[in-house]
């Protein structure tokens, strides 16, 4: 059985606004095991970028309990347990790639030294090898993305945190690194969490997909993957997949039920 690396428990967060309270996850039960790669997928404001801002320690639950590594989600954030890749890549234009990917470690008060070898062992993970020199309006959106990636894994977190990194993408790049990054996963073994809105995306990538419903955010189904861990992009046409795919459309169909 795999060890629990994050395990929600009931979680609840209500956010206080000026126009009253928000119910942003609602009886929130998990548990992820070390080597997953799981998707959260639903309609927007469902509250999947939240449990991944919990899981953060940028959020804070309201209620029930979460763990990540056995310890709170702040311990884990000062552990360096977690990398972060968000939506745009936010690399710093006056830096180059390699002087952004370095930043984290700059600030985690690495030795110079090391930050140079970590730099270059990223950059080839994801296949920026040679472009370290160059600046991130040099690069191609997929290449600055990749860039980002490299920048979370550099200090060799055991949490990869992804919040829909390829949704500006188009679907011919994406699909380009959906592959990259399944075969990044594969070797280095991390604990993913990626938040989609694209169910092939959910489908391909994903050894559990969450189907989360809006307002406020439930998980409405939980499915583990029967797909094997090697994946070209052509067993997307597969009955299996497609069958995998119909039951998460039928989960956000079922997450709207509870819709006013």
């Amino acid at each position: 059985m795999q060890a629990s690396v994050i395990k929600a428990d009931h979680l609840d967060l209500v956010f206080q606004t000026n126009d009253g309270p928000v119910h942003a996850l609602s009886d929130v039960s998990l548990d992820i095991g070390k080597g997953e790669f799981v998707s959260f997928i639903g309609p927007s404001g469902c509250g999947k970028t939240t449990f991944l801002r919990c899981v953060a320690a940028l959020e804070h639950p309201t209620g029930g309990s979460l763990t990540v590594n056995g310890m709170t989600p702040d311990a884990a954030r000062q552990a360096r347990s977690y990398g972060y890749v968000f939506q745009a890549a936010g690399l710093y234009p006056w830096r180059t790639i390699a002087r952004n990917i370095k930043l984290p470690l700059e600030i985690m008060g690495f030795p110079k030294a090391e930050q140079e070898e970590r730099v270059a062992r990223v950059l080839e993970l994801v296949d920026l090898k040679g472009f370290g020199n160059k600046y991130p309006w040099q690069l191609s959106g997929g290449m600055q993305q990749r860039a980002s990636i490299a920048r979370a894994l550099a200090f060799d977190a055991d949490i990869l945190l992804m919040d829909e990194p390829f949704g500006a993408l188009d679907e011919i790049v994406r699909d380009h690194l959906n592959e990259q990054l399944l075969a990044l996963w594969a070797r280095t073994g991390k604990t993913c969490l990626f938040v989609t809105h694209s169910i092939p995306e959910a489908v391909y990538l994903s050894t559990k997909i969450v189907v989360m419903s809006p307002r406020p955010g439930r998980i409405t189904d939980v499915i583990e993957s029967p797909l094997p861990k090697e994946r070209p992009l052509d067993i997307r046409d597969t009955p299996e997949f497609l069958e995998i795919a119909h039951r998460v459309r039928e989960g956000l169909r079922a997450g709207h039920a509870y819709d006013d």
